[in-house]
C-alpha cells in the first residue's frame, strides 16, 4: 500500500517553493522543541533545506562570534576555498562578487595533481598548500576531504598560516570525525558539523547562507 496516496498535493508557484520549504523546516523544529540561537538560525536552515536532515540541528557547532566574523570577512572582500568544484559551483558567485570576493578549487589544477603524486598525498592537503598563497583573508569551506582540515590544522599549530576561517563539513568514514574535531580545538573562528554527516551541499549551502544575509 502506498501510504501516500492519501495525501493531497500543495499547489506551490515556483518562486514560493523556497518560501513553504522554510516554514515547513521552522514548523518541525518547533514540533521538535528545537531551539536554534538567532545568528545561527539561518545557516542551520538552509542545511537542513539542502539536506532534509534534521540532526543539522543538534550537531552543527559554531565558535563564537563565528556568524558574526564570517559576514564580516565576506563584506570585506574574502575569497572562499572549497575542496571540490561541485561546492564550487554551488555558490553563488555573483552575489559574493559584489564584496570583491571570489571562489577557487584547485582539485583539478595539473600541478596540485602532480605535487599530491609525488608526495603520495592527497590532492585536498596539496590544494590547501596552495591556497595559503593567496594575499588576503581566506574561509575554507571543506565539505569532502577530512586530509584538508588536517592539513590545515597542521599548518595552524605549526605557525606555517593561519586561515581567517574554517567551514568544516566533510562527509564520510575515515578521520572526518577526528578532522572536524581538531579544527574545533584551534582558535580558528569555525561553523563545523559533529559527526560522519556534510558534504559539498552542505559547505556550499553554508556559504550562501552567509552570503545571502548580507545580501538582503
Amino acid at each position: 500500500m502506498n501510504i501516500y496516496m492519501n495525501q493531497e498535493i500543495e499547489i506551490v508557484t515556483p518562486s514560493e517553493i523556497e518560501k513553504r520549504s522554510f516554514e515547513i523546516i521552522s514548523a518541525e523544529l518547533e514540533a521538535r522543541n528545537v531551539i536554534i540561537p538567532k545568528e545561527q538560525e539561518m545557516i542551520t536552515k538552509r542545511v537542513i533545506h539542502t539536506s532534509a536532515d534534521f540532526d543539522y540541528a543538534d550537531t552543527m557547532m559554531y565558535s563564537e562570534n563565528a556568524v558574526e566574523i564570517a559576514k564580516n570577512l565576506i563584506m570585506n572582500g574574502a575569497d572562499i576555498i572549497t575542496d571540490t568544484n561541485m561546492a564550487m559551483s554551488g555558490i553563488n558567485k555573483k552575489i559574493l562578487k559584489r564584496f570583491g570576493g571570489e571562489v577557487h578549487c584547485f582539485m583539478a589544477d595539473e600541478d596540485v595533481a602532480s605535487e599530491a603524486k609525488k608526495r603520495q598525498v592527497t590532492r585536498a592537503t596539496v590544494s590547501m598548500e596552495k591556497a595559503k598563497c593567496i594575499s588576503k583573508p581566506l574561509i575554507f569551506a571543506v565539505g569532502n576531504a577530512p586530509t584538508a582540515l588536517i592539513r590545515l590544522y597542521e599548518m595552524v599549530v605549526s605557525g606555517e598560516y593561519l586561515p581567517a576561517f574554517i567551514i568544516g563539513v566533510p562527509v564520510g568514514f575515515v578521520n572526518v570525525e577526528v578532522a572536524k574535531e581538531l579544527i574545533m580545538n584551534t582558535d580558528v573562528p569555525f561553523i563545523v558539523n559533529r559527526g560522519r554527516k556534510g558534504g559539498s551541499n552542505v559547505a556550499a549551502a553554508i556559504c550562501n547562507a552567509l552570503i545571502y544575509d548580507i545580501s538582503r
